[in-house]
């Protein structure tokens, strides 16, 4: 997608480079001039500009659009090219209505011709079929019908038809925002002022996750005071507008890096209802930034980078309780720390995983059981597929790994013990010689081996994954050739596409990786670990024999 210009800035300050992204959202105080300078930059973007209000959609009562493109323009070019679209639409929601409608005619009389034609037929969605999908995945156990040349809505309740005139605000908003963004250019650039507007919570982050998903050739722009809608986007750049001098018709703003973490945002966030969380990573390219916000949905969560820097901002975060009154988590990866370690940062509200690495989460049983139910694979053969890889992997790779852990081990036990005090260079050196007996490193690997050895033999697939740290296992277990992805990110993307739906593989793979986390939030019950003893309890369980959970 082409870049965006920016307005310009004040005292002739260079414009700052826009990084490339599938969402901008500008952010500010009250009457810092966010609405101006929205309205610039969709001046600036000139015909791909693409601008929607859930304010006036339903209501007649507005000036009409002459932009290229829009809305009114399209409805006004429908009814010249059709002699049966309907012309008595006034708002942009019945406009919208008629068109698909009229689309769904036109394509339904081209297909019967081709029939007729003897021409082999295949069917494609249309936009209403689009739309009918996503209303589906926004409002589960709800319909959209067709009906007497009409749009009719059933309800999970199994109440009669009701007419699009007759939904609630926010079922119109929803309507209006997707059906809307269907219609939109090629390449285009959406402006929405206000995205959570008339929406309910519950359903804000899903609908634009869904809506993104249908358009992934266009940039969304957003205009948004709402710090828990925009930490909800994933590949997301903010423009934080400071001020707006009128006469120079220039504003003073700012690119906001991706993770950054300052006492202006620190203001910002306090804003949220939600539970601050700190994670590794940065914002744009770490799977960490992509993954926790649809597993942790209840929180707002915030990329900083670096461990140090999660786990020393969920301390400092916390220590100011009584100006915020939030709770403030923290995950890092678990890498080679030991159970001590663990203990200790769990203790200090800092989540650690089960797994040594967020890529292992993605080979979790139940994300790959999930994923597998998705791509309508067996799940129970995929699964074994892929722990006799991983199995087979870590068997030729134990004694590296086991040096690793010594290593990590022995680092933090140096850097802990050259901080003691010494009276003289003699008593220090008298320490560091002694070191060696006190940190036991060929013992520490022996042990290490022995443990590794057992997790091979008892074929204990999540033991292995909470301590190999290995970054290509992902992509050398054949998971995603398995499932029919085209290589591992692709795999990885599959699972993040599938988190944005309210479905049941979704719940799975979103309790799956729960499992893995132990501080602050409920711990269900925790799986086997052994994957062979799994089948066996499903054996005992349907001869009516009791099993000891672990």
């Amino acid at each position: 997608m082409d870049r965006l210009t920016l307005p310009r800035l004040t005292e002739n300050r260079e414009t700052p480079t826009l990084p490339d992204a599938g969402q901008l959202t500008i952010i500010g105080g009250s009457g810092a001039g966010k609405t101006k300078f929205m309205e610039k930059l969709t001046t600036l973007t000139g015909d791909r500009a693409y601008c929607l209000s859930a304010v006036s959609a339903p209501f007649p009562e507005r000036e009409e659009s002459e932009r290229a493109g829009s809305i009114d323009m399209l409805y006004r070019r429908a009814i010249g090219n059709s002699t049966y679209m309907r012309t008595d639409a006034v708002s942009e929601l019945d406009k919208l209505i008629y068109m698909l409608f009229t689309d769904e005619f036109e394509y339904l009389l081209t297909i019967k011709q081709e029939h007729y034609e003897g021409r082999q037929v295949k069917l494609h969605p249309t936009r209403l079929d689009r739309l009918a999908s996503l209303w589906e995945r926004v409002f589960p156990g709800n319909r959209i019908v067709r009906a007497k040349g009409t749009m009719m809505f059933s309800t999970a309740a199994g109440d009669d038809l009701i007419p699009f005139g007759k939904l609630s605000q926010g079922e119109q908003t929803v309507l209006y925002y997707a059906a809307a963004v269907l219609y939109a250019m090629p390449n285009a650039v959406v402006f929405i002022d206000s995205p959570s507007l008339f929406l309910h919570p519950t359903v804000l982050n899903n609908l634009w996750n869904s809506i993104e998903e249908l358009r992934p050739d266009c940039t969304f722009v957003y205009n948004s005071v709402d710090v828990e809608f925009v930490n909800s986007r994933t590949n997301n750049v903010c423009v934080w507008v400071k001020s707006y001098d009128a006469a120079s018709e220039a504003w003073d703003y700012e690119i906001v890096p991706p993770g950054h973490f300052s006492e202006d945002i620190f203001v910002d966030l306090i804003g949220t209802r939600k539970p601050i969380l700190f994670i590794e990573g940065d914002a744009r390219n770490s799977i960490d930034a992509r993954l926790y916000p649809l597993v942790f949905q209840d929180c707002t969560v915030k990329p900083l980078g670096s461990c140090d820097k999660v786990i020393e901002s969920t301390r400092t975060f916390n220590d100011l309780r009584n100006m915020h009154h939030l709770e403030s988590r923290g995950i890092v990866d678990r890498d080679r720390r030991t159970d001590r370690e663990v203990d200790y940062l769990r203790r200090k509200s800092v989540m650690v995983p089960e797994v040594a690495e967020v890529e292992n989460l993605f080979l979790l049983e139940g994300v790959i059981k999930a994923m597998s139910v998705r791509r309508g694979k067996n799940p129970k053969n995929v699964f074994a597929k892929v722990a006799k890889a991983v199995e087979n992997e870590f068997r030729q790779r134990y004694d590296e790994q086991a040096l690793q852990h010594v290593r990590h081990r022995v680092k933090r036990e140096v850097e802990c013990r050259i901080d003691a005090r010494f009276s003289c260079i003699t008593a220090m050196e008298t320490h560091l010689r002694g070191l060696i007996k006190v940190l036991r490193p060929r013992e520490q690997y022996n042990e290490l081996r022995s443990q590794f050895q057992d997790m091979l033999a008892n074929h204990d697939y999540a033991g292995i994954l909470k301590v190999f740290n290995h970054k290509p296992m992902l992509g050398d277990c054949g998971i995603a050739r398995l499932l029919g992805f085209k290589n591992k990110d692709a795999y990885i993307q599959g699972v993040i596409a599938v988190l944005k739906e309210n479905s049941p593989q979704a719940a799975a793979i979103r309790e799956s990786i729960s499992y893995c986390f132990r501080v602050g939030m409920p711990v269900p019950e925790k799986p086997n670990r052994n994957f062979k003893s799994n089948q066996q309890e499903n054996k005992n369980k349907k001869r009516g024999k009791s099993v000891n959970k672990p």
